[in-house]
């Protein structure tokens, strides 16, 4: 086991050696290509929610969109007080969602994600204004998603698994899994970073091999930090030739504001604004200059190193529907529209997934279910 351990991370060095080789020195973004960036992703028309939970008790989260056949799907969590579940939904202009099922259900086994299975396209074609299709790999489609087996809110070890199907993923169906982790916050060689608990994951299908891998994986994990007692939230690297098999990248993360919570990233590649420019949205919490929980972005042109924007939020609480946080993107770009999907909370702690626009397209009539009313106590 060491000695595979030791080949792993000679390897991933080789790598980022090959890689760095090829592309050059790795540079920040300049901050106008920055601010470039900022005027094409900016969404300043909130239109509102577009799927709630048909139950107070239970939590909506995480929204990943794709299209296939003319149409727009959504896979996204449900949180109801056992763990997490995956569901799917659909539309056919990106406001108005119908939910169509579940494909990642809990399993009354002794499987290590029994009670957590948080999933999340992979393989996505992810250029910007592109065609957001999900992209089968050997006859298969993928999602990377964070599972563990204890019961409760993000309870007990929670780890990295890979699920894949060979049907037609806009069909409700239970996706395989494969029978293990593919990264565990106590695996031998884990990251200092990322030695409590790991926690959403995006893959991308990067053809042109810059880390000197096909496949590359963000995610983001809580482990040991000099400033605070529980360390914070970071996002690192991860890669793999096959889907099936990953090693860490890089000995540290990519993105790192040292307290708080820095997030579920999800790659863009925006040659639009500058040629070979990635972007990186993720959420920030509870870190210096970051107030609640918001989404922001950062870019790159290696996949390595991440210029982080230092201007405005990209979405932020304003609403009484997302008045406790407004976080966790997804974002696409269709018909020269923008639509920034994300996790709204309400202070009652109610979470559904909102739409943010580039266009005013109007508001949305969706609501919270009202919560009970609390009644007074009589007089003694």
């Amino acid at each position: 086991m060491k000695l595979k351990s030791a080949c792993y991370l000679l390897l991933a060095c080789l790598s980022q050696t090959y890689a760095q080789a090829q592309s050059g020195r790795p540079k920040e973004v300049p901050a106008a290509v920055m601010q470039k960036v900022y005027e094409e992703v900016k969404t300043p028309h909130k239109y509102g929610l577009v799927l709630v939970t048909d139950d107070n008790k239970k939590k909506m989260d995480c929204p990943s969109v794709f299209r296939k056949n003319g149409q727009w799907w959504m896979t996204y969590i449900i949180y109801d007080g056992r763990g997490y579940e995956t569901w799917l939904a659909q539309s056919k202009d990106l406001l108005k969602w119908e939910t169509r099922g579940k494909i990642m259900a809990f399993t009354d086994t002794t499987d290590w994600d029994t009670n957590q299975k948080a999933g999340y396209v992979a393989l996505q074609d992810y250029k910007w204004g592109g065609s957001y299709e999900w992209q089968p790999y050997q006859g298969k489609y993928w999602m990377s998603y964070f599972g563990g087996k204890s019961r409760g809110y993000e309870k007990g070890l929670l780890s990295i698994g890979m699920a894949y199907t060979d049907q037609d993923p806009t069909t409700v169906h239970q996706w395989q899994r494969l029978p293990q982790p593919v990264l565990r916050p106590d695996d031998k060689d884990v990251r200092w970073w990322e030695n409590h608990t790991i926690y959403k994951s995006s893959v991308i299908w990067d053809k042109s091999k810059r880390t000197g891998h096909p496949f590359v994986m963000y995610y983001n994990a809580n482990g040991d930090s000099l400033d605070t007692k529980r360390g914070a939230e970071r996002i690192g690297m991860a890669v793999s030739d096959d889907m099936k098999n990953w090693s860490r990248y890089l000995r540290n993360p990519v993105l790192n504001h040292h307290k708080g919570i820095t997030g579920d990233a999800y790659i863009q590649q925006l040659d639009q604004v500058d040629k070979g420019l990635y972007i990186m949205f993720y959420f920030g919490a509870f870190y210096p200059g970051v107030s609640g929980a918001v989404n922001r972005f950062a870019c790159s042109y290696d996949l390595q190193t991440w210029t982080d924007w230092t201007g405005a939020n990209l979405i932020e609480p304003s609403e009484p529907y997302d008045e406790l946080f407004a976080h966790k993107s997804f974002v696409v770009k269709h018909k020269g529209v923008v639509y920034h999907y994300y996790c709204a909370v309400n202070k009652p702690d109610q979470r559904g997934i909102a739409v943010a626009t580039s266009k005013d397209l109007g508001k949305s009539k969706l609501t919270f279910i009202a919560p009970p009313v609390k009644k007074p106590k009589e007089a003694k």
